[in-house]
């Protein structure tokens, strides 16, 4: 039976690799109609702005696709040893489309036999960026201008929605993304077995953990009514700098947990009654000590460092608990948060092994006993 399916998938692989050599064939054929196309004045007698719009709309591509079939259809004589290699089979299209960016990149520098060589050895992929290397040998200051202009085109579109949702959409030069990515990497990789997180909600925590300053939270103003910050029934919610709806008991009592807040304390009839300064929770010699102690997160499993962890009080000072050391462990924000949002408790035995307990789930009420 395996033969037999080995057999089979043996078939498909090589159909499919036939079907798309034949795809690469039609597309280069594609290329050279689209250049001829560009250099006539069809598309602007339709009313048309560009050759590329045309394409478009006309033949339902995307605008990126659109241009790189004519930028390959008008470099197809100065690539003719890559045409050949196509249609032997040795190099796909993707490869000939790099080359002919990089021939409109450095224009009567491009020689076509050294790319082709490379071409033969490497992937698509890879080759797009030995591409690369080649525009910046052979037009060192050209390159640069492009990298300066990919800087001034960095942008980042912020936008709240009615609920108080933040929506973030950016373009970033390579330099700025690879800062970006330098940061956020370390920190989305999962925090243990018991980490279920999709990549993207990892992503989303890690930028949230890079603004936070890592181990403390950035400098947040709050204001709060004193009945909030010590979670009574009945308590308004808390209003948050640059947040559109208020937060939540919960929330203000994790962020006095580790934090520096700008507080506005408000009594019941909200009059002003202090406005404290950014003060830590947690004094400098007792982070280091604890720091020191715990070396990294202690809930179970994870071991996100000190640096990008939270000096969680196991009793909270808002409920008479101290600033000891006895009383406070490393937490990184996401179980910060697991702990004081999500209800989750922990428990430090004698022998300083940490025990974690789910929230208590309420499934409906209970059976209804015999009449």
């Amino acid at each position: 039976m395996l033969a037999t399916q080995d057999l089979q998938a043996a078939a498909v692989a090589e159909k499919l690799q036939q079907v798309l050599h034949e795809v690469d064939l039609k597309l280069l054929y594609a290329a050279d109609l689209a250049a001829q196309f560009s250099a006539s004045k069809h598309y602007d007698d339709q009313g048309y702005a560009s050759p590329i719009d045309w394409i478009r709309l006309n033949c339902h591509q995307t605008s990126n696709s659109a241009a790189d079939l004519i930028a390959v259809g008008k470099n197809l004589q100065r690539m003719p040893e890559s045409t050949q290699a196509i249609s032997n089979g040795e190099i796909g299209y993707a490869h000939v489309k790099a080359m002919a960016r990089t021939a409109n990149a450095v224009g009567n520098r491009f020689e076509e036999a050294p790319l082709l060589e490379k071409a033969r050895e490497n992937s698509a992929g890879k080759f797009y960026y030995i591409c690369n290397h080649y525009r910046h040998a052979a037009d060192r200051k050209g390159y640069e201008a492009e990298q300066v202009e990919a800087v001034e085109n960095r942008r980042l579109w912020i936008s709240k929605c009615e609920d108080g949702t933040v929506l973030l959409s950016g373009n970033f030069d390579p330099e700025g993304g690879a800062a970006i990515l330098t940061k956020l990497n370390p920190l989305t990789r999962k925090s243990g077995t018991h980490d279920t997180r999709s990549r993207e909600k990892r992503n989303a925590d890690a930028l949230v953990e890079v603004a936070s300053g890592g181990g403390s939270q950035a400098q947040i103003q709050v204001t709060s009514s004193l009945e909030t910050l010590l979670g009574l029934a009945g308590a308004p919610a808390a209003d948050m700098e640059h947040s559109s709806v208020p937060i939540s008991a919960r929330t203000i009592e994790r962020l006095a947990c580790d934090s520096s807040i700008a507080r506005v304390l408000l009594n019941s009839e909200s009059t002003v009654i202090d406005v404290g300064r950014s003060k830590r929770v947690v004094s400098e010699p007792a982070r280091r000590a604890l720091a020191a102690r715990d070396g990294h997160c202690r809930w179970p499993g994870c071991e996100r460092p000190a640096s990008w962890s939270a000096a969680h009080h196991v009793v909270h000072w808002i409920h008479g608990g101290t600033t000891d050391l006895d009383n406070l462990i490393l937490l990184c924000h996401r179980h910060h948060r697991m702990v004081h949002e999500g209800n989750w408790q922990i428990v430090r035995g004698n022998d300083g092994q940490i025990l974690t307990i789910p929230p208590t789930v309420t499934f409906g009420p209970p059976p209804r006993g015999p009449d």
